[in-house]
Order: C-alpha cells, then sequence, then structure tokens
C-alpha cells in the first residue's frame, strides 16, 4: 500500500534526492544488470511481511526478526525512478500529462512498531518520510503509473505518523492456524475463528481488496490499478490514510468485514471530516475460499461502498455551463453536504501450477458525484499473472504481467468533454476513449533485503483522451526491508 502500502501524496518541490538516494538506484541497475548466480533458497517468494531466515542469501530482510518477543520494530526504504519521453498529443491542459519527456524519482521511509500489550490484543503504529514527486506531479493519467506519489504539490517531507492501531482478537474457537508475523500482525498463530476489531488511523487498504498478486507497489506492480480497484473511492486525506473502526469476522473458508472511517473534508482533502452523521465512508466485503481446483487454493472477494460526504454532482456542474452560468462547469462550485456514492468491485486470485498466480478486479461506481479520495474511474477491469523464478533457480525473484481498462459514467465524461477539471483530470476538451494500460515488471532479490526491478508501462488515451498517447513509462526500483 503499500498496500497493504497506501499511497502516498509527495511534494513536487522535491526536484531532486540526496546522493544516497541517487547511489542506491544506480546500485539497484547494476545488480540488476550484473547478478547472474542462483540461489539454493526454496519456497514461496516475499512479500514485505517476509521474515529473515539464517541464510543471507536467501533472507528477504537485513536484520532477522523475532517469533517471540512481544514487540516489533521493521522498516522500509523504496525508491522509484520513473519517466516518458515525448507522445503525440493535439492539445493539452491545466492537468494534462506532459507530452514532453520528464523523468521523477520519489522515495517512501517507514519504520514500523508493535506491541503486544495482551494475547489478544496489539498496538501498531507507523512513521513515514516521503519525498519525490510523480512525472507531470501525478496528473494527466487516471490509472497514474505510480503508487508511491499521488496528487498534491505542498505538502512536504517532514515525518508523519501513518498508523496508530489498536487491533483486538475475540476468540471463537480453541483450534489454532499458522500466521505470518509481520507489521500488521504479530501473532504466530490465530484462533480459527475469530472476531477482529481494528480501530485507530489506518489506510482502508490494508484490509479490503487485498490480492497476493496485486497489493504490493513496493515489490509487485506500480500502476495505481494494478495494486487496488480503481473505481474503489475509498476514504482517505491527501496521504492515503483515515480514521476509523474495523470489524471482520473470520472462519477457516471465508470472511466478512465492515469498516465505517472518515471522509476528507473536500476532494483530495489532508483534513478529515469527524462528524460521522454527516460524512463518512462504509465498507463491507465478503471473502470465500472455494476450492475448485485441487491443491490450488482460490479466492474470491466481493466489496461495495458508500461514500457521504461534502461533493460536487457532475451533472449540476453542467447544468450551470448549459444556463450560462459560469464559462466552464466547475464541480467545486456545486458542492453540497450529504450527497452519496457508491461501488462495487470484484477481486480474484487463483493459483495455478507451476508456480505462477493469477489475479482479477472488476470496479463499478455510480460515477454521478465527484471522485473525491482515490482517482478519477468509474468503471474498472484488470488481469493479470505472476510467476516465481523457480524455473531459473531464482524462486525469491518474481515476473509480472498484467493489463488495465479504464472508463468512465456518461456525466463524468461530459464534464471533463466541456472543458471541466477534476482533482487529477482536465485536458480542456476530451475524445473520449476508454484508457487501456499495459504493465509488466521484474523484481530479483539481490541480497538480504535489498530488491530491485525494472518496469515497464505502455497507457493508451492516457485520461481517456484519445487525441493524446500513447506513452512508455519506463522505471526502476530499489526496495530495501530490514
Amino acid at each position: 500500500m503499500v498496500p497493504r502500502h497506501a499511497i502516498l501524496r509527495l511534494s513536487s518541490k522535491e526536484h531532486a534526492l540526496q546522493p544516497l538516494s541517487w547511489l542506491l538506484l544506480l546500485a539497484a541497475a547494476v545488480c540488476l544488470a550484473t547478478k547472474a548466480s542462483g540461489q539454493d533458497a526454496s519456497g514461496p517468494a516475499p512479500t514485505s511481511e517476509d521474515t529473515s531466515s539464517d541464510d543471507p542469501g536467501t533472507a528477504v530482510t537485513l536484520f532477522d526478526h523475532s517469533s517471540t518477543t512481544r514487540w516489533w520494530v521493521s522498516g522500509q526504504m523504496n525508491f522509484i525512478g520513473q519517466g516518458h519521453g515525448s507522445f503525440p498529443a493535439e492539445y493539452s491542459g491545466p492537468n494534462s500529462l506532459k507530452n514532453t519527456p520528464e523523468f521523477a524519482v520519489s522515495q517512501v521511509l517507514t519504520l514500523y512498531t508493535g506491541y503486544e500489550l495482551t494475547p489478544n490484543l496489539q498496538v501498531l503504529t507507523d512513521v513515514e518520510i516521503a519525498a519525490g514527486h510523480g512525472i507531470s506531479d501525478a496528473l494527466g493519467v487516471a490509472g497514474f503509473t505510480n503508487l508511491d506519489v499521488v496528487r498534491n504539490p505542498d505538502l512536504g517531507k517532514a515525518p508523519y505518523l501513518a498508523r496508530a492501531i489498536f487491533r483486538y482478537t475475540i476468540p471463537l474457537s480453541d483450534d489454532k492456524v499458522e500466521a505470518q508475523r509481520s507489521w500488521l500482525d504479530l501473532r504466530t498463530e490465530v484462533p480459527a475463528r475469530r472476531i477482529e476489531i481494528i480501530a485507530g488511523k489506518f489506510s482502508l487498504a490494508d484490509f479490503f481488496d487485498l490480492s497476493d498478486v496485486g497489493s504490493d507497489s513496493h515489490l509487485q506492480f506500480m500502476n495505481w490499478c494494478d495494486d487496488q480497484n480503481g473505481a474503489w473511492d475509498y476514504a482517505a486525506n491527501t496521504r492515503g490514510y483515515t480514521d476509523g473502526a474495523i470489524v471482520q469476522y473470520i472462519a477457516p473458508r471465508w470472511a466478512v468485514r465492515f469498516g465505517s472511517t472518515l471522509m476528507p473534508k473536500v476532494a483530495n482533502g489532508i483534513y478529515l471530516d469527524a462528524d460521522l452523521a454527516r460524512a463518512r465512508g462504509d465498507n463491507l466485503e465478503f471473502e470465500f475460499h472455494p476450492a475448485p481446483f485441487r491443491h490450488q487454493a482460490s479466492v474470491v472477494r466481493l466489496l461495495s461502498y458508500v461514500n457521504h460526504a461534502n461533493m460536487g454532482s457532475y451533472r449540476g456542474a453542467i447544468d450551470e455551463f448549459r444556463e450560462g452560468l459560469v464559462s466552464v462547469p466547475d464541480i467545486t462550485a456545486v458542492r453540497q453536504q450529504g450527497r452519496v456514492k457508491y461501488g462495487f468491485g470484484v477481486n480474484l486470485e487463483q493459483d495455478l501450477p507451476d508456480h505462477f498466480q493469477g489475479f482479477a478486479r472488476w470496479g463499478w461506481s455510480d460515477g454521478h458525484n465527484e471522485s473525491f479520495a482515490y482517482t478519477e474511474v468509474d468503471r474498472t477491469g484488470e488481469l493479470g499473472i505472476d510467476v516465481r523464478g523457480n524455473a531459473w533457480k531464482r524462486p525469491v525473484d518474481k515476473l509480472g504481467i498484467a493489463g488495465i481498462m479504464n472508463g468512465l459514467s456518461g456525466d463524468h465524461r461530459e464534464y471533463l468533454a466541456l472543458g471541466g477539471l477534476g482533482f487529477l483530470l482536465g485536458d480542456g476538451t476530451l475524445n473520449y476513449g476508454t484508457e487501456r494500460i499495459f504493465e509488466t515488471y521484474y523484481t530479483a532479490h539481490l541480497w538480504r533485503g535489498f530488491f530491485g526491478s525494472v518496469d515497464v508501462q505502455h497507457v493508451t488515451d492516457p485520461g481517456y483522451n484519445r487525441d493524446r498517447g500513447p506513452v512508455w513509462v519506463p522505471s526502476i526500483r530499489l526496495h530495501i526491508d530490514y
């Protein structure tokens, strides 16, 4: 989130990183180009929550993490360099992706801490530092190409509290199942049936719409709509976090979770509205673990959400323009407290033979009221696959390929075609077409907690505009787990 890394809005004024960051990026490029020796490790590919082994050649964190202590300390550093060359554009507007060459670097540093107050109660916190910026200040593409950067050029790089979570478990069975200890849950075993209550400051993407194949932007795909459902306009402030509570019931073959959290006061705003009676985001997800194929795990997640907030109406903004009251439609001028936006999502995972995994997402939102917290997507479909590197004797490496198709509601596309601006899109006019994105990456385990990745994305009709693009966006990433 990230996700489980949450999205982070970074400052566009940080046009250069410290020399150490550039050296780390250079080291990643050199290692990816020259490292050829195989690894003897076997087992699953790593995520950011994996723990270390005794062999430094197979360990996936710089430092080993105890499985018996009541406390937890770990961290991550993530550096992404991303750019693009010139591409065709008949015109550009204030929120367009620049059609001239550009390059941007982002960095996110995170320190995770946790403590088990009792066997059933733990407190988890993390502090983050974010710097750098995204190409075009993260404007002009609905499925933006780097989840570590989003849309606010005014946020600085001072440390901030990202999460402060109380996680309480009510056991409903004596049977225990093994659990992987991580920064988000300190237990090594949990009751097979249980109720969990999560309260505090967190990202909804820490708990909803998860995917083993497409949720970790620091080791897997980088695109917003590969790592999360683009049509899920989930409650969050500018940095991607919110305050609230989640209750989930978990059984061996299924689970259900409900969360109610604070919405921002304005679209993409840093401040949250504390009045739950007038503004909140309600999320409900059912998770099933069917077994249609022997020895091949499957997961089905069904998500719905309803947001209440001080939103503008696309149709209301269009009507004001048609009546000659404004020169261009302005959704911020027709905001009204208590408006509702709702949507649905489907999330599928399927283990496949020979260390392959497949995943898919589908999402839909009503698209009447403004995109408020995540991105300007009303319809989305996603299909992808990844494979571990066992076949070439690098079982900790991963290769992934995915395709995304994004679309807008009729009101949303008309609003943009008439010159309206969203918080992400607005070329001044719009020759509408679905936004189509292809992404592929390769992540190499370099040594202990060091991972290097190369990533390439191809965006057709960026910002849903047939008069702009296509554009190739290559990236390089260095990730460090400690």
